[in-house]
């Protein structure tokens, strides 16, 4: 079984990172608690989303390399996240995984990882 360290290369590295994005970001868009957080031009979204992903997940510190440190909470915290939209987050990323050619396991393990942040960026009480 793969280790978190192990998942950058486990699921097919970079192409199999952009094809996640690339499935991921329609179903954000198409979801009603989540467009409202995301700008109509979604492509720079998306190159963060693999950068960030990509050394999230064990490869190359894309991100950090152009941005800094990811400091994925504080860059979180202007937009209102309620644990429901954590969940649809984690939904979409499930539908998005199901399309790709990442074996059922691993596509299990890659929520369990995105799992943990989804649900720390919650800065909303949802009432």
């Amino acid at each position: 079984m793969s280790s978190y360290a192990d998942l950058y290369e486990d699921i097919g590295g970079a192409d199999a990172i952009r094809d996640i994005v690339t499935k991921f970001y329609p179903k954000v868009q198409a979801h009603p608690l989540l467009s409202p957080l995301f700008p109509k031009d979604i492509d720079p979204v998306m190159e963060k989303q693999y950068l960030f992903l990509t050394q999230f997940l064990g490869g190359p510190s894309l991100y950090s390399d152009q941005y800094g440190h990811p400091m994925m909470r504080a860059r979180h915290l202007p937009f209102p996240i309620t644990p429901e939209r954590a969940e649809a987050w984690l939904a979409c990323m499930s539908a998005a995984l199901a399309e790709t050619t990442i074996p059922k396991p691993l596509q299990e393990l890659l929520l369990v990882r995105l799992s943990g942040p989804a649900h720390h960026f919650v800065n909303t009480d949802p009432s």
